[in-house]
């Protein structure tokens, strides 16, 4: 089941529709208080959330998704006619997975699901991944350093995961943006380097385990 909360009735039936066309359950919610309702009832594989919402807007609704344990979880793309940097960049740190912006197209729309389903659906074996004193926990989502937890967004966690597989190896951004966000569109190659810079910030310390490969990307630790 996918959720997908716009309230413009035109653009939330086409929504639902292009789902249901490609074998998706789907199901139109007009605000946070429906969908806060429709979460009770059942909990979604991933819901499209738009923006501008009457009542509660979707920042709103998106943190007090990302901040209850029944829903934390949840795959979240925003969907909206908000197009600038700060926008993008205060959903993605938000928790969203996703970002689409109207106008968009069919096929993008569909593809963009499709990815954030995959990577979200993903049995990952419980196993352990190091680099000097920073390690985390694949399965149980743990990420710490020096045995001190740190907080990650689900985004954050998988670049740390996908940097960490590769240590010692450089990474290009958009290598990073195929792997964590599943598609690889120019132009959005920004979007790595502002999880990286959070990311950084979020780790302390250990932030400066990454290292910035001037026009190339990022790696990881050089250990064996």
């Amino acid at each position: 089941m996918i959720y997908c909360v716009e309230d413009e009735r035109n653009i939330r039936e086409l929504l639902v529709y292009t789902l249901e066309t490609i074998g998706f359950e789907a199901k139109g919610l007009e605000d946070g208080k429906e969908l806060g309702a429709a979460l009770k009832k059942e909990l979604p594989e991933l819901i499209l959330l738009d923006i501008m919402l009457p009542g509660e807007d979707g920042y709103a609704i998106l943190k007090k998704l990302k901040t209850d344990p029944d829903t934390r979880e949840i795959p979240v793309i925003m969907v909206t006619a908000k197009e600038t940097e700060f926008d993008k960049v205060k959903g993605l740190d938000g928790g969203a997975d996703d970002y689409i912006t109207k106008p968009f197209g069919m096929m993008e729309f569909i593809a963009r699901v499709k990815a954030v389903l995959r990577r979200c659906s993903k049995t990952k074996e419980e196993r352990e991944l190091r680099c000097k004193d920073l390690k985390i926990n694949v399965e149980r989502h743990q990420v710490c350093w020096k045995d001190e937890r740190i907080e990650l967004t689900r985004k954050e966690f998988e670049l740390l995961e996908y940097l960490m597989e590769n240590k010692g190896l450089v990474m290009s951004r958009n290598q990073m943006l195929c792997h964590v966000w599943g598609y690889d569109f120019d132009g959005e190659t920004r979007t790595v380097d502002v999880h990286v810079r959070t990311l950084r910030q979020k780790l302390g310390e250990a932030g400066n385990l990454i290292e910035t490969v001037r026009g190339v990307g990022y790696r990881i630790g050089d250990q064996s």
